[in-house]
């Protein structure tokens, strides 16, 4: 099995490697065999009706990521703690660990994720198990396993089951060839990163499911996510988070994007509001298993101005890193974002700044430069 060995190695590399706080969860690749169950070709399966329940039984994996600590604990205010459970392969921090029910799951062991399901009777799964952008394209076998192969494993368990499943998608899943100003939700879609196939296939597997077994299916596609509670790390959009980091550290920020890219943006609050909003809306409200979500769109140069209004002596360089910079040219720069139940956002682009800097501590560095 050469396969498994070169991607085993592989991820020995990656987990061998300084840890970066980026926004991946790493799956250990020891079960990439077909798994042995099989749906049924005349299953028909329905979402549980929450009418029956007071609360859903949560499980989200990959759960150390970027969204997954701030979702569990958005999701923990509203259906109680011990409903919602973290997961990941990763050991959590101590604030993490504490804060509520945290368990081992790899996406990759269809008997542990299966078991897991059954024993805390899960009703609601959020799969954020993924290998990112730039991230995947260093190392496609790795982004194939954990992006494709631990999708189909929770998209059978979330079928037998008859959960209600959101798999989150991303503006990724557009490639060169589609319309960019604005991007709509129904477009041709050919992208040209292993994270975009994997995340186009997950939109048309979660779809196909729907339709023929009644599986409870929800999908957003992402844009860049913009949050002050983690690093960045393997992301194109990812220079709208360094930004605010080095603005605060040592006052010089250099680009790996030209001035002028813009691409659609989303502070993190937005992201896991419409995320909830979305789980929660009645079936016969959505139109569509897949929509585009996004708040704003802005370029570097344009990001880099408005900071510089709470650090005015930030230095702002570019050096363009062409790998990057050919992934940001294939996405879009605005979403066509309508929704089905009202989606308004809170955050804009001065909003989004003034929030990063309260929680990362600007005043700090001002005054040290004053």
């Amino acid at each position: 099995m050469p396969v498994v060995r070169s991607v085993s190695r592989a991820l020995s590399q990656v987990l061998q490697s300084p840890g970066c706080g980026c926004g991946i969860s790493i799956v250990p690749v020891r079960c990439i065999g077909i798994s042995p169950r099989q749906v049924a070709s005349d299953a028909s399966f329905h979402s549980v009706s929450f009418a029956e329940t007071d609360h859903p039984r949560v499980l989200i994996t990959g759960g150390l990521g970027q969204l997954g600590v701030g979702l569990a604990k958005l999701l923990r205010k509203r259906f109680g703690k011990n409903n919602v459970i973290l997961s990941d392969i990763r050991k959590p921090a101590d604030s993490v660990f504490y804060s509520g029910p945290f368990i081992y799951a790899d996406i990759l062991d269809y008997k542990n994720l299966r078991e897991i399901v059954v024993n805390n009777r899960i009703t609601w799964l959020f799969h954020y198990s993924a290998l990112l952008s730039a991230v995947g394209e260093a190392n496609v076998p790795l982004a194939r396993a954990v992006n494709i192969t631990g999708l189909h494993n929770v998209l059978d368990i979330a079928a037998e089951h008859n959960l209600r499943l959101f798999v989150p998608s991303t503006i990724g899943a557009f490639g060169p060839t589609s319309p960019r100003d604005p991007t709509p939700d129904l477009c041709i879609q050919r992208p040209r990163t292993i994270y975009g196939v994997s995340k186009v296939h997950a939109e048309l597997m979660g779809e196909y499911y729907h339709y023929r077994y009644g599986l409870d299916f929800r999908s957003l596609r992402y844009p860049g996510i913009i949050s002050a509670d983690s690093q960045p790390g393997g992301g194109t959009t990812d220079y709208a988070v360094q930004i605010f980091h080095d603005a605060i550290k040592t006052g010089k920020f250099q680009c790996n994007l030209k001035p002028d890219t813009r691409l659609p943006m989303m502070y993190i609050d937005d992201c896991l509001k419409a995320t909830l909003e979305v789980m929660e809306a009645p079936a016969e409200a959505l139109s569509m298993r897949t929509y585009n979500i996004s708040a704003m769109s802005f370029t570097p140069e344009e990001l880099a101005q408005e900071v510089q209004k709470h650090v005015p002596e930030l230095e702002v360089t570019y050096n363009v890193d062409q790998v990057r910079q050919a992934i940001a040219d294939s996405w879009p720069m605005n979403f066509d974002d309508r929704k089905d139940w009202g989606w308004k956002h809170d955050y804009d682009l001065p909003e989004l700044v003034t929030t990063m800097f309260s929680f990362l501590g600007s005043d700090s560095r001002i005054a040290q430069a004053n």
